[in-house]
């Protein structure tokens, strides 16, 4: 008999499935709590539950950790990625961040992508397959166990596409906020999406009080098309009537990331064009200089990122240059995972 991941189930879940060994519902809520608050995962260490019980426990369930293969610390600003190796041996990234305000921490939601931005090096090894809601989850906890820190801020913005997981996303998230076990507000979440429409629909209607960013990096079709594949199925104009609709039904800002390509977005007229698109729009523009992927040649002139946040402001949109992170250890998703799918 295949057991069932435990970090996966919600409370209810848990409690369904404890009720079927005779057992009263609040020991559902222990469990949940000796594993999401107390981070146990040794059934025989969670002491105010019977012996019985934990021998049934270890039968019939299971706990998918995660290993740290490689762990990279940035000498320049304390950004640490980790390699994680999963129980079946594929390889996720996640990156802990510092910032003022705390620590912040970035997720992978699959194993590989199947989106094919040009730019970006996670679709590069290939996709494989979902994470499961527990194996999101555990980069929280492994990296908060290894790390020492406590994490205020997440992003899902690693390896993958977080709305082609949708249903293991929106689970993670749901045990993430869980009012019984981390309590994590949804408020300090990020989800990036490349822009799967239909799927952003479905997301406006749970008004999860997360913040969503827009993976736009064109404002033009044609251009998208050749660097984000996802254009030809959902095109730009398509995407932004989505975003109207989120905004209209969560009442929440959205993000918009454009990494500045030299050559291919980068322009002064590419930054009016941009204006012209967004005005209008409860938005903010996070502009990216591109990362450095051995596969490809795409790059970013030094100011090329502040004269085309300048342009942007001087037209009336709100825009800010991401904060490089990590450069001397690769701090990009997907790198590590390719070298380790390699191998």
């Amino acid at each position: 008999m295949e057991k069932i991941d435990i970090l996966s189930l919600g409370l209810q879940e848990l409690q369904d499935e404890i009720v079927k060994f005779g057992e009263k519902k609040f020991r559902a809520k222990q469990i949940f709590q000796w594993l999401h608050v107390k981070r146990v995962f040794d059934f025989d260490k969670m002491t105010d539950i019977s012996v019985q019980l934990r021998a049934r426990l270890k039968e019939n369930f299971c706990v998918n950790r995660l290993f740290v293969q490689k762990r990279l610390e940035s000498s320049i600003d304390n950004t640490v990625k980790y390699l994680y190796r999963l129980s079946d041996g594929n390889f996720v990234e996640t990156v802990l961040m510092e910032y003022s305000y705390g620590f912040s921490l970035c997720v992978s939601t699959q194993v590989g992508c199947k989106m094919g931005c040009r730019f970006c090096a996670s679709a590069i090894a290939g996709f494989v397959r979902d994470l499961s809601p527990s194996e999101i989850l555990m980069q929280i906890y492994e990296t908060e166990k290894n790390s020492g820190v406590k994490i205020s801020g997440l992003v899902l913005m690693g390896i993958g596409e977080p709305l082609d997981n949708y249903d293991n996303v929106l689970k993670f998230l749901e045990l993430l906020s869980s009012k019984d076990g981390n309590n994590f507000s949804l408020r300090h979440v990020s989800l990036s999406t490349c822009g799967i429409v239909p799927k952003i629909y479905e997301l406006a209607k749970l008004k999860l009080g997360l913040t969503l960013c827009i993976s736009l990096h064109s404002s033009e079709n044609s251009a998208r098309s050749e660097i984000m594949p996802v254009n030809r199925a959902y095109n730009i104009q398509e995407l932004l009537e989505a975003c109207r609709r989120y905004i209209a039904e969560t009442g929440r800002r959205i993000t918009f990331e454009y990494a500045v390509i030299d050559g291919v977005n980068s322009s002064d007229a590419d930054a009016d064009r941009l204006s012209d698109l967004l005005r209008g729009i409860n938005c903010h523009v996070n502009l990216i200089p591109v990362n450095k992927v051995k596969e490809r040649s795409y790059s970013t002139a030094a100011n090329a990122v502040s004269a085309f946040a300048a342009r942007l402001g001087k037209r009336g949109i709100n825009a800010t240059v991401r904060r490089t992170l990590g450069s001397d250890i690769e701090a990009a998703c997907g790198q590590l995972r390719r070298d380790a799918a390699k191998k």
